[in-house]
């Protein structure tokens, strides 16, 4: 079944548990939470303390997405703050087998994001050793952004790659997400759809949820 998570990046800041009872009533299943420290992308965004709060609310189980340079130094913070996913890029950290074994130890779920340039030969040498893997289908940074369609190929590649090792994980999509552009995304083997602006945009968020959903 595919699953749906909203991106607090396009949600109402001045009414976030507004925004998070929307995601819930809506029949969303993650939070998911975008982590941006100007540097290894183009923007500032949240950090521990709001997702100590959010997570503390305990509406959906919060899915942190780590887009920092070096994100062993603050796997712990977001771990301990009640994240249930954390996932990092693999373009961010020079050990990517050793900060994806940290996020485990700690007992949340593993990712590994890959931006839209990024060769999924990457994660060969860590299959097994992450429970989730994210597609970029836009580069990271803003939300809004249009998909961009060669990056959709990649999602079939994971999962060719992810069955021939006989491996399970997860596969996440974010960037563009839409009723127009999740099909393919499904259809070569998405599991988990991140949907920002989609979302709260839109004039029926249950409808838009239960669209996506029925695309699985």
């Amino acid at each position: 079944m595919i699953k749906v998570a909203p991106s607090l990046l396009s949600a109402d800041f001045l009414e976030l548990r507004r925004s998070i009872d929307l995601a819930v009533k809506a029949g969303a299943d993650y939070l998911h939470y975008d982590v941006m420290d100007g540097n290894f992308v183009p923007n500032i965004s949240f950090g521990q303390g709001i997702l100590k709060a959010v997570a503390g609310y305990g509406a959906l189980p919060v899915d942190a997405h780590l887009m920092v340079d070096r994100p062993e130094r603050y796997i712990e913070d977001f771990a301990k703050a009640g994240a249930r996913i954390i996932t990092v890029h693999a373009e961010a950290t020079c050990h990517l087998q050793r900060a994806l074994s940290q996020i485990r130890a700690l007992g949340c779920l593993a990712g590994v994001s890959l931006n839209p340039a990024t060769s999924p030969e990457c994660l060969r040498y860590v299959l097994g050793d992450f429970d989730l893997a994210l597609v970029m289908t836009v580069n990271p940074g803003f939300g809004g952004q249009k998909m961009l369609p060669r990056a959709v190929e990649k999602i079939g590649e994971i999962r060719r790659m992810l069955e021939s090792a006989g491996v399970q994980a997860m596969i996440q999509v974010d960037g563009g997400v839409s009723l127009s552009t999740a099909g393919a995304m499904v259809a070569q083997g998405a599991d988990v759809l991140v949907a920002g602006s989609a979302f709260y945009g839109s004039d029926d968020p249950a409808a838009f949820v239960q669209g996506l959903k029925a695309l699985g």
